[in-house]
């Protein structure tokens, strides 16, 4: 019998749901569990019983919040390999990757174990003659979180560790690819001394997603997806009065200057555009040179590079990337690829057809790379997220700005060069919400915040660090007076607006 995915609510797995949906093993092509889908009904369950145990838990002092981070970190560390195994094993991205997974969502707990310092308000004394002004940070009561399948350890941690340590419960909802992981760390965080009904864990499809945009008892949620999905997620939690911070697509850009390091590039590159078979938002699937010889250099040594990747089984420990997600994904990746070729572009390394003896029924497709891509062309538009890479080459620096800029999304982007005049001018001036430089990859460290532009994200607040925090609470600002001997005062100033004149 296949293995069952349940509902994890009020500190315990709860079978519900007739509804499933397959969880497959991508090295193989076969499924391997299955995934209940609830209900509203389900997530009735989840959010009675994150109400009842949220104001004991928001009523907790920050430091005794913060214990229970410290604890969970601890044991996600001891679980590590067991993490890893399992994310990969439903993901099918390699170990080594799997770790770092896990691992930059450790780093917003690590944070998180900093809540105390993180939620002090601010205070003013004599903001007037006897009046104080003082400022609290203060949960909104219970938020939630709805996340992708590419980081299926890290996002989820990125949203209810924050939540958490300020006070909130939290429902949620992960991908129904691969949703092991995160069962698994709300069972560590109930090892680690939450109180149950504090994080709760509901399955399903588009029927849970909107019964949580709907339920009114959810005051904030957080999303990573597709954009068409994220404005859809951001309008109609808005609509409903909820606080929403929705994160959608990316076609991430690297500028490649005449001055850059080419073998740096060439090797920052592969793991950008290919790491995790092209499946992440900061992945880098456009390469822009500046001229045609520092195109033409770069192609020369990025095509062996290329050709010489290994992809195999997650397992495997020399795999540079495994299979990806899903059948679907993968016909969906060769679908670009076939477009691309029919829009003009130069196919110069074809990934399709890629199989791995023993592994046949594999989701695998090997690199593919792009040359003379287009900004006209759809592919060149819209987000593959799988392994391929396109060049597109740039007359020059004010059109390697301009191309990021103008596109409509604004996650992230890097620029590769040893002159620090450019890149300043390229950093003050690209229309993008995360810039790297001689950093194929900008995802922001814990302490500050990820955040996308244009089509890359709807709402105004960051995931995580300072950003975070004020996402999952609310500000309230507190003006004091303690009064002495008024009972005589002549009352016409009580009449007038106040002010600290």
């Amino acid at each position: 019998m296949l293995r069952s995915i349940d509902h994890f609510i009020g500190g315990s797995t709860f079978a519900s749901g007739e509804r499933q949906g397959d969880v497959f093993d991508p090295n193989q092509g076969q499924v391997q569990a299955n995934v209940r889908f609830g209900t509203s009904a389900d997530l009735q369950k989840a959010v009675d019983a994150a109400k009842a145990a949220q104001p004991a838990w928001a009523a907790t002092n920050p430091q005794r919040r913060a214990r229970v981070m410290f604890k969970f970190r601890d044991l996600v560390e001891k679980n590590m390999d067991d993490l890893a195994h399992l994310l990969s094993s439903e993901h099918g991205k390699v170990l080594a990757d799997a770790r770092g997974d896990v691992q930059r969502g450790l780093e917003v707990i690590e944070y998180a174990c900093g809540i105390p310092q993180a939620l002090k308000g601010e205070y003013t004394q004599g903001a007037g003659t006897g009046i104080d002004v003082y400022s609290m940070h203060q949960p909104l009561g219970i938020g939630a979180g709805i996340t992708p399948f590419n980081f299926p350890a890290m996002i989820p941690m990125w949203m209810f560790g924050m939540a958490i340590a300020a006070g909130n419960a939290f429902v949620l909802k992960p991908s129904e690819r691969d949703p092991s992981v995160p069962v698994r760390l709300a069972e560590l965080m109930k090892e680690a001394g939450l109180p149950d009904g504090i994080l709760n864990v509901v399955h399903g499809d588009k029927e849970m997603v909107d019964a949580i945009l709907d339920h009114p008892d959810i005051a904030g949620v957080s999303f990573v997806g597709s954009s068409d999905i994220a404005q859809y997620i951001y309008a109609r939690g808005t609509a409903n009065g909820k606080r929403v911070q929705a994160f959608g697509g990316a076609k991430n850009h690297g500028i490649v200057m005449p001055d850059a390091d080419l073998d740096q590039v060439v090797n920052d590159l592969a793991g950008a555009a290919f790491g995790s078979a092209g499946e992440r938002c900061m992945a880098l699937p456009v390469v822009v040179p500046v001229g045609e010889e520092t195109a033409d250099r770069l192609r020369e040594k990025l095509i062996p590079a290329i050709e010489s990747l290994r992809v195999g089984v997650s397992t495997d420990a020399d795999a540079h990337y495994g299979p990806v997600v899903s059948k679907a994904h993968r016909e969906r990746i060769e679908h670009y690829i076939q477009m691309s070729i029919d829009e003009g572009a130069e196919l110069v390394v074809d990934g399709r057809g890629f199989m791995l003896q023993g592994h046949e029924e594999g989701f695998f497709i090997g690199p593919t790379f792009f040359d003379h891509v287009t900004p006209d062309m759809k592919s060149y538009k819209e987000e593959i997220f799988g392994p391929v890479l396109q060049m597109v080459r740039a007359r020059n620096f004010e059109e390697a700005v301009r191309l990021p800029s103008e596109h409509e999304y604004g996650n992230g982007v890097a620029i590769f060069t040893r002159n620090g005049h450019a890149a300043r001018e390229f950093t003050a001036r690209v229309n993008v919400g995360m810039v790297g430089v001689n950093v194929p990859i900008p995802v922001p460290v814990s302490y500050h915040s990820f955040g996308g532009w244009k089509r890359s994200g709807f709402g105004d607040i960051g995931q995580y660090g300072q950003e975070g925090l004020r996402f999952w609470t609310k500000t309230k600002v507190v003006t004091q007076r303690w009064p002495d001997g008024f009972v005589d005062a002549d009352n016409k100033a009580a009449f007038m607006i106040p002010t600290m004149g």
